[in-house]
């Protein structure tokens, strides 16, 4: 299954400014198997591109579609920095609860919802509340649920964020072992350009508002080891030459503030 996303482009309506453009000219793919990084300056509508991707927007022009051999309508999971997590379901009833709404049957729900609990290492809080767990442990529960329908296309809105630099640093390296088993197709947003050099099979560079795509650059570096001493060089310079387009942009969306 591949994901296409032509021409598009999105305005929003603003009662101080009329029509504000978000987005303009948006083209690119995603093919199956792939890990696509959208990575940009603060207002370049990264965000706002992936919820258009999700079906949470509709573009004002251009299209969205899935080409390949379907007989059935696209599932997609959304990770989002926000976990919302239920409070008064289990981890356990979190992570089956996009089983329970397609109406899977129990056995169903069991099987699956304890594998993704063993692949994000949760097997032993199945029966914890969220108030019981650590922040990232909280955002693995919201891993398992997105994997847990097993999506043709998972989306990830800076699902890292908000945790400290070093539970970031280990999420960042369990979602690339979980990557690793599910093969899944993902597009994933993030405004940090290292996570997106350590992740991406291509980081797509867009534009300050609005957003526009500047460069579409390819990582030609092993899926896994990248923070390897021999790969350092390369995986820096690809840092530099994503900061180096946008740079400018950033300075300028700092000014804003």
């Amino acid at each position: 299954m591949k994901v296409v996303i032509e021409d598009v482009r999105k305005t929003f309506g603003d009662s101080k400014k009329g029509e504000v453009l978000a987005l303009e000219n948006i083209n690119f793919s995603i093919e199956e198997k792939e890990f696509v990084v959208l990575v940009g300056p603060s207002g370049c509508g990264k965000s706002t591109l992936l919820n258009i991707v999700g079906g949470l927007l509709s573009p004002t022009s251009g299209t969205v579609y899935f080409e390949g051999e379907m007989d059935k309508k696209p599932d997609l999971s959304i990770v989002f920095q926000e976990i919302a997590l239920f409070p008064w379901r289990t981890v356990y009833e979190n992570v089956i609860y996009g089983l329970e709404e397609k109406k899977a049957s129990k056995q169903e729900q069991k099987e699956k919802g304890d594998y993704y609990l063993d692949m994000v290492g949760l097997t032993g809080f199945k029966e914890a509340y969220p108030k019981q767990l650590s922040g990232g442990m909280k955002q693995r529960v919201g891993i398992a649920r997105a994997l847990a329908v097993e999506p043709d296309l998972l989306l990830m809105d800076e699902p890292f964020s908000a945790l400290d630099a070093q539970t970031r640093t280990l999420m960042q390296e369990e979602l690339l072992t979980i990557w690793n088993r599910t093969q899944l197709s993902t597009l994933y947003v993030t405004h940090n350009i290292q996570e997106a050099v350590y992740l991406a099979d291509r980081v797509i560079v867009l534009s300050r508002h609005p957003g526009r795509i500047k460069e579409i650059i390819k990582i030609d570096l092993p899926k896994m080891g990248r923070d390897e001493e021999q790969h350092r060089a390369k995986f820096e310079q690809y840092a530099d030459d994503i900061w180096q387009l946008i740079r400018q942009d950033a300075e300028d969306a700092l000014k804003e503030l």
